[in-house]
């Protein structure tokens, strides 16, 4: 089978960058620039990438999601070239340091799934800053076969609230994205502590989650790392920003208008793992949607069922407050 894109299906990528995209309350241009945001809580979000993002509170270390800032070629994005699963597991020290260095042993690390791009840099960042680690049981394993001492990583179901000082953190039971023929890349767990992972292959997606993020001083967000979720599970969260993964197939039904409804219309969307994960980081990203919904689609998506809902398409490494 021919694989591609986070779908993993192959597709063709465009070969042009994605403008950054504003859109939303009637009146506004459908699409336009989006900008640099400051004032706002004093909570400041930076796309990292993929899901990624960078989270700086007022008043504590930082909340790092999904953070995945290694790029290398698997074959994901090459219309002349297999996928290639055995790819070995490397990290950038270098450009993940840099953005990460200095968020200190009492920052945390928000994990929705253990694929190679949201989990495989997690372990260099925990262990070298001391940071607290939170996923799935999958990931509390895995983080310890790479390096991770067992007290700093919190192994989480779905349900928990989680006070971290100035910050509160919902754990969401999720789904992780389908592809067209209805199946996951590399599904799986780990019920005990393997040897260490030697390729992407060896970090399966092991459950999903998703979590709401809520400062002290506000905005409540909702951050997701696979185009899928448990509608019940969502259900009364009601978060005023959601940072939504875009689909690559239709093997979900409605998947934009269910959890926008199930949300109840956040006043703020911003669409994420859409880009090219394996080009450096560098603006504006280049798209990475192939064949699966593109920005323009989803946006259409999010207005016609919330037209008052502002969209953003953010840039990379560009602070964003709500």
């Amino acid at each position: 089978m021919a694989i591609g894109r986070r779908g993993f299906l192959r597709g063709a990528v465009a070969a042009g960058a994605l403008t950054p995209l504003l859109s939303g309350a009637a009146g506004a241009a459908p699409f336009a620039p989006a900008e640099p945001s400051g004032g706002g809580s004093g909570t400041t979000f930076r796309w990292l990438g993929t899901s990624g993002w960078r989270i700086d509170v007022p008043g504590r270390a930082p909340i790092l999601v999904d953070p995945f800032l290694t790029r290398f070629s698997t074959g994901l994005f090459e219309p002349d070239r297999e996928f290639d699963a055995a790819t070995e597991l490397t990290v950038d020290a270098a450009t993940v340091d840099e953005h990460t260095a200095d968020i200190g042993e009492d920052a945390v690390i928000l994990v929705t799934h253990t694929h190679w791009d949201h989990f495989a840099d997690v372990p260099h960042i925990a262990t070298t800053t001391g940071a607290r680690v939170v996923g799935t049981l999958t990931t509390y394993h895995l983080a310890q076969a790479m390096g991770v001492p067992a007290g700093k990583v919190s192994p989480v179901r779905g349900g928990e609230v989680l006070d971290f000082g100035g910050c509160v953190v919902e754990v969401v039971s999720s789904l992780h994205s389908r592809n067209a023929s209805r199946s996951v890349l590399f599904p799986g767990i780990r019920v005990g502590v393997p040897d260490a992972p030697a390729t992407i292959a060896d970090l399966p997606e092991g459950d999903t989650l998703a979590f709401q993020v809520t400062p002290g001083s506000g905005p409540s967000v909702f951050l997701m790392g696979a185009s899928d979720f448990a509608e019940r599970e969502v259900a009364g969260l009601a978060p005023d920003v959601a940072m939504v993964a875009l689909p690559s197939t239709s093997s979900t039904h409605e998947y934009v208008p269910r959890l926008i409804e199930a949300l109840d219309k956040p006043a703020t969307v911003v669409p994420v793992h859409w880009d090219n994960f394996e080009r450096e980081l560098a603006n504006p990203p280049e798209d990475g949607t192939g064949s699966g919904m593109s920005v323009e689609e989803f946006t259409a998506e999010v207005l016609r069922v919330a037209p008052r809902t502002r969209v953003v398409v953010p840039e990379y490494l560009t602070p964003l407050s709500f």
